[in-house]
């Protein structure tokens, strides 16, 4: 379900503690703390709050970071990149419209770009493959 329509009290209700924080506050989980940092198995991420596909299982990979990486987005992913100079660092920090996602790096597989999303587990939802025509995201399945 779409939880643009919440407010923020009902959001945090809605999410929990941690994922209210990561995607409201820009938050960071814990290194290896979200058990979608070794799932492999076959499906998409969507955004939490939105539920719009994000990433697509065919381009996650095991990059020892912690959190869940990518080499790259969903086609037409809604998602945006900005300048992060917290913490005393220059990093590019990657959102949506409505949820703080993480962070992109030039670090990543070479062959597949050579770009690391890393991404806060609590900020996307994992779809199995079989559950994503009976979820709305059929049209997704060629992607993967």
């Amino acid at each position: 379900m779409d939880k643009r329509h919440l407010d923020e009290e009902q959001l945090r209700e809605s999410l929990g503690d941690v994922a209210y924080h990561v995607t409201r506050e820009k938050g960071t989980e814990l290194p290896f703390s979200h058990p979608y940092d070794h799932l492999f198995d076959e499906g998409i991420y969507v955004d939490v709050i939105t539920k719009e596909v994000l990433f697509l299982s065919k381009d996650k990979f095991d990059s020892g970071c912690g959190w869940p990486a990518f080499s790259k987005t969903a086609p037409d992913a809604p998602i945006k990149e900005q300048s992060d100079t917290r913490y005393g660092m220059i990093r590019t920090e990657v959102e949506t419209e409505t949820t703080h996602l993480g962070h992109v790096f030039n670090d990543g597989p070479k062959e597949a770009g050579g770009l690391r999303y890393c991404i806060n587990g609590a900020s996307i939802e994992f779809i199995p493959k079989e559950d994503m025509e009976k979820r709305g995201y059929g049209s997704w399945l060629n992607c993967l």
